[in-house]
């Protein structure tokens, strides 16, 4: 069985369930088996040594099942928010991705329990803080583990409570330590996926609504559609500038805003060589004009990193690693946490430049000397008295502020930890953090867009030429705020669209 973002999607924000195939469940016995037998005389990193830089100690046999409750135990020292239950589920979801690989050599219950809490929606309390992304998210995942084995506290139908009490209401039973299930537990890259999974599902979600409002704003400005031309773009050769051209053509194929240059300006009237000073722009602003070259490697980023998302909740994130078919034990360094830390900062300096340009669009429409077609912020009150959505653009550019003090790069921080031997280290579930906040903060600067463009529509009444696509998002937004006359807190509408643009997920 193979886990992709669809599945996530269909689990997290829809009723969608994990369910095993009997060839994945009968390996990962095999797996268990393999390592029961192999292991009995052997010295093997976590199940008979201590852990880090206590791998040089052996551990007593009276005492093994002691050191995997302790590895879970001792590493559950997270702080500060728990994660939204979104990212929780997804990260479980990886960490049985992981399992499913049948290198782990855990016991089929441990998989079977973290399978159930999945679909039953049994959330482990997880602090944002405590990994270094280095052994994995060794501190999250205890968190997750000490759940597991009955402890600690589960988000269940909107409540925090007592895991034990959870369980026993569901008819569950702790999981039991066999071989290495702390160790396993704990080590891998799960959580920093999870929240990669999530985060890249809400960033193709944001560039879907970036390319919309780029059709959007060159209808308001009556662009040149040639911006988007298949010949144009196509000789640039890069996969996203060709993609995002094509999708603007399709959102604006039935557009009566958008102008032919070949009716306009390669016309050979006596008019057009006549006059002097044109009075629609040649060439539109370059937000508006570049929206191909500037999200298309947006979308070739997103592309990127949704092939390593997958790869990676798909991947054994272990260590040692277990296998049945060389009939042995591997030790390295698969939870190192790399992969996903570099694309978790890719990701997110994508999304610094989508807010970016869409901070530069709402720029474009309250700007009048800009524009020179709209009031000053859209006002359609009076001058002076009235302010139309001049203090939002406030909100939109101290936002983007935000998002480009975030823009560095977190991959590159590596502090030394664990007496040094963690010595270089992913911090790649702070990344994917970081990410998330960008991610919150576009949709924010995107919300204002949205309410800016709606505005500048009315402010022109245009609404009946505009394109279809564009003239049901219109609509939408117009069926959340109204057109704005009077001045009026402006706080609750932009959370309500939002929510909106948000909502396709959930």
């Amino acid at each position: 069985m193979k886990i992709d973002l669809q599945l996530v999607r269909d689990i997290v924000y829809g009723d969608g369930q994990l369910v095993w195939d009997a060839s994945t469940q009968r390996g990962i016995a095999e797996c268990y088996d393999f390592l029961k037998r192999f292991s009995g005389d052997k010295v093997i990193y976590g199940i008979n040594t201590g852990f880090g830089p206590m791998a040089q100690w052996r551990v007593d046999d009276d005492h093994l099942r002691d050191l995997q409750y302790n590895i879970i135990r001792s590493h559950a020292t997270g702080a500060g928010c728990a994660l939204e239950d979104r990212f929780v589920r997804a990260a479980m979801i990886a960490r049985v991705g992981s399992f499913a690989q049948q290198k782990s050599g855990v016991h089929p219950e441990l998989v079977n329990l973290l399978t159930e809490f999945i679909n039953r929606g049994i959330c482990p309390y997880i602090p944002m803080h405590g990994s270094v992304g280095a052994s994995g998210d060794l501190v999250q995942l205890a968190h997750i583990a000490l759940c597991l084995i009955g402890e600690g506290k589960v988000h269940y139908r909107g409540e925090w409570r007592e895991t034990r009490d959870v369980l026993a209401e569901c008819g569950l039973k702790p999981m039991d330590i066999h071989i290495r299930e702390g160790l396993s537990c704990t080590n891998g890259t799960s959580v920093m996926t999870g929240i990669s999974a999530i985060n890249q599902l809400d960033a193709e979600r944001l560039l879907e609504w970036a390319t919309l409002a780029a059709v959007w704003m060159n209808e308001i400005a009556g662009s040149y559609d040639d911006l988007m031309s298949a010949p144009l773009n196509e000789s640039r050769r890069h996969k996203g500038q060709i993609a995002i051209a094509e999708q603007m053509r399709e959102l604006s194929k039935d557009s009566k805003r958008l102008q032919k240059r070949e009716n306009k300006l390669y016309t050979q009237s006596d008019e057009m060589h006549s006059t002097k000073v044109f009075k629609d722009k040649v060439q539109a602003y370059y937000s508006l004009r570049c929206a191909p070259q500037i999200l298309g490697p947006i979308y070739d980023t997103l592309a990127y990193s949704r092939q390593v998302i997958e790869e990676e909740m798909n991947a054994a994130s272990d260590n040692p690693i277990v296998d049945p078919q060389t009939e042995n034990v591997y030790h390295g360094g698969n939870f190192h946490g790399d992969y996903i830390s570099l694309e978790a900062d890719k990701m997110k300096i994508a999304m610094v430049r989508l807010a970016m340009v869409s901070e530069r669009q709402l720029n474009y429409l309250c700007h009048d000397r800009i524009n020179g077609i709209l009031p000053p912020f859209l006002n359609l009150g009076t001058l002076g008295l009235n302010y139309g959505i001049q203090a939002c653009q406030f909100t939109a550019t101290s936002t983007t502020a935000e998002c480009q003090t975030l823009a560095m790069p977190n991959y590159v921080h590596s502090i030394p930890n664990n007496n040094d031997n963690q010595d270089i280290v992913s911090m790649g579930t702070n990344s994917a953090e970081l990410c998330t906040q960008v991610i919150n903060n576009c949709y924010q600067v995107l919300s204002i867009l949205f309410i800016a463009m709606a505005q500048a529509v009315d402010c022109l009444s245009i609404k009946n030429e505009l394109s279809s696509a564009v003239r049901k998002q219109y609509d939408a937004i117009r069926g959340i705020t109204p057109t704005i006359i009077e001045d009026t807190p402006f706080y609750e509408d932009i959370a309500a669209v939002e929510h909106y643009l948000r909502k396709g997920q959930e």
